[in-house]
């Protein structure tokens, strides 16, 4: 064990903190990780935990998330330039104003947004939940913030209408169809396995579209030997843990994402020792956000 890591582990528990860290993380800070999840789980395990502090080894949007849920916690992320271009594709007041032309639709927005753009829906979701979360409502209308594809994909399993922003993830948008046939054509026997944030003609290639919690139980019982990836490159990372005899691989070799890559052991560690950057939802939103989550996480 390094120094590094011994020191994180001795600050662990000094400050009573756990560690939580997206799928999409660099291995190291997987490995040193008390939790490695998607966003549904991190939202899920940062509302029970018993921890005091809760380092989230992710971008903004999920630490806002563990705020929003979990007020008396301190909430740390180890790279507070750690953002998503997805949620920046999406203000409340450009919600507002979307809102006003369709009063008659229910606000389900996409958990990778800001906290006061949760607190203008109705309902959160991820993309593990969307289209039970969309079945749950009532209204027949359905105006899905702020990824065109995950709209896109969610409108294929319901008769709901699906109004979708037009935003989207830059690295699942990456991928194309002619990459796929490529890496398809390159490993014939691997089965394909796509996020629903990729393009809605690569989703409708391939054999199987899920979150990455749901790529990796997928990969797991698969029998299948061989798989190809169309999400970001850190999962890569868990899969080969929990498959050590399959065969992994990209679909692209764009697919990784240049703020997940941003958080470090020696961030984490610094983030630690300083108990800074703080993120911290003001009450006013967190109030408004909770309740759109608070729907989401009661969608089983």
């Amino acid at each position: 064990m390094s120094e590094l890591v011994q020191e994180i582990e001795k600050l662990k528990k000094e400050r009573q903190a756990v560690i939580l860290a997206h799928n999409y993380q660099q291995d190291a800070v997987q490995d040193i990780a008390d939790f490695v999840g998607d966003s549904l789980a991190l939202s899920r395990y940062a509302a029970t935990t018993r921890a005091k502090v809760v380092v989230l080894a992710g971008v903004r949007f999920m630490a806002e998330s563990a705020s929003i849920l979990a007020p008396e916690k301190i909430i740390l992320l180890p790279d507070s330039q750690a953002g998503c271009p997805l949620a920046d594709s999406i203000d409340v007041e450009a919600l507002r104003e979307t809102k006003a032309r369709y009063p008659d639709a229910a606000v389900v927005c996409y958990v990778n947004t800001a906290a006061d753009v949760k607190g203008e829906s109705d309902i959160c979701c991820t993309s593990s939940n969307a289209v039970a979360v969309v079945q749950s409502l009532p209204q027949r209308r359905i105006l899905f913030v702020p990824d065109r594809n995950l709209a896109s994909f969610v409108a294929r399993f319901t008769d709901k209408e699906i109004i979708p922003w037009d935003g989207g993830c830059l690295t699942h948008y990456r991928v194309t169809l002619e990459e796929l046939e490529r890496a398809r054509a390159a490993h014939p026997e691997a089965e394909v396995l796509v996020h629903p944030e990729c393009r809605p003609e690569v989703t409708r290639a391939a054999d199987f579209v899920g979150s990455t919690g749901a790529i990796l139980k997928y990969a797991r019982e698969s029998r299948a030997k061989e798989f190809l990836i169309g999400t970001e490159m850190g999962i890569l990372h868990r899969l080969q843990l929990d498959n050590p005899e399959k065969k992994f691989y990209l679909l692209s070799p764009g697919l990784v994402c240049p703020n997940m890559k941003l958080t470090t052991l020696e961030k984490i560690a610094r983030c630690l020792r300083e108990m800074q950057p703080v993120v911290q939802v003001p009450e006013t939103t967190r109030s408004r956000a909770y309740r759109a989550l608070e729907r989401m996480l009661a969608i089983r």
